[in-house]
């Protein structure tokens, strides 16, 4: 049985909590596997991480959220201040360079790493990053986030959750079709339809734009002696993170690499987002192991 330790590193303004899976110094010649969220905490990649018990797993909160709490007095979640922790974090670990698999958020902020720091990276799998900046239909992209975000301002979480998911489930281009539509109702989607007054949601308040608004370096990334895969989930097609996903890629002069299942993929039943985590590993490893 794989053991978990979980440690704090002491970094600017946040204590960063992380999970160590296994031992630093994994046999059979594995690079550690850093896996990277954002919002999503570590807990969101136990199902997949139970499939690598061949290497050193880590896993993290990112800065305020989580464990990891935060004590430099904001509440943004910028890709450059995520970059800089898991470079810190990787620093701590004194076994870089490492691989990673990034998801969403977490993608984005791991392709900031490997900008900022390419040293510290062999193998960067990005798993459809959202970043409105690709997209030919960029500033349509960013008028739908500005819909869900205001659903939450004015009815909370139900509101702009049900808002949210109409958003990233939306075929193509945004057009003029999407934005005609009536607001959908919380109720469908078994979400909360009363407003409990919250609004600091990393996702659906303006706390995490920063992530969406990134303007990745393709020049630093192509530049940079990681290997960079850019993933795309089966049956996310024609949604708006697999059409970042495909995007980001054509702008690094590479095709995007399909994977299992859908955005949540690699999660397991009990976020009620289920996924496919055993077929995912498979092929979350056949795409390390290439490299």
């Amino acid at each position: 049985m794989t053991t978990t330790d979980t440690r704090t590193l002491a970094a600017p303004g946040v204590d960063l909590v992380y999970d160590v899976r296994g031992p630093l110094s994994a046999p059979g010649g594995h690079r550690t596997l850093l896996m990277v969220g954002q919002p999503m905490t570590a807990e969101g990649f136990g199902a997949l991480a139970a499939h690598f018990t061949d290497r050193t797993v880590v896993t993290y909160d990112p800065r305020g959220l989580g464990r990891s709490v935060r004590s430099d007095g904001r509440s943004d979640h910028t890709p450059q201040h995520q970059a800089a922790d898991l470079h810190l974090l990787i620093e701590a670990l004194g076994t870089g360079p490492v691989d990673v698999f990034a998801s969403s958020g977490g993608a984005v902020s791991a392709l900031e790493l490997v900008a900022s720091h390419p040293g510290d990276v062999a193998t960067l799998v990005a798993h459809e990053p959202p970043i409105n900046a690709v997209l030919p239909d960029a500033e349509a992209a960013e008028r739908a986030r500005t819909g869900f975000y205001e659903a939450y301002q004015a009815k909370g979480t139900g509101a702009g959750m049900a808002a949210f998911i109409a958003m990233t489930s939306w075929q193509g281009e945004f057009t003029d079709a999407y934005f005609a539509q009536p607001a959908p109702d919380p109720a469908a989607f078994g979400l909360p339809t009363e407003d409990d007054g919250s609004r600091d949601d990393p996702l659906l308040s303006k706390n995490s734009w920063a992530v969406t608004d990134y303007r990745p370096d393709a020049a630093a990334l192509t530049a940079a002696p990681t290997r960079i895969v850019i993933a795309v989930g089966e049956e996310s097609a024609g949604t708006y993170t697999a059409r970042t996903a495909v995007a980001t890629a054509a702008l690094l002069g590479q095709e995007a690499v399909v994977f299992p299942s859908h955005h949540g993929g690699f999660l397991g039943g009990e976020f009620g987002y289920a996924g496919k985590p055993a077929e995912f590993a498979v092929r979350l490893r056949e795409v390390l192991d290439a490299g």
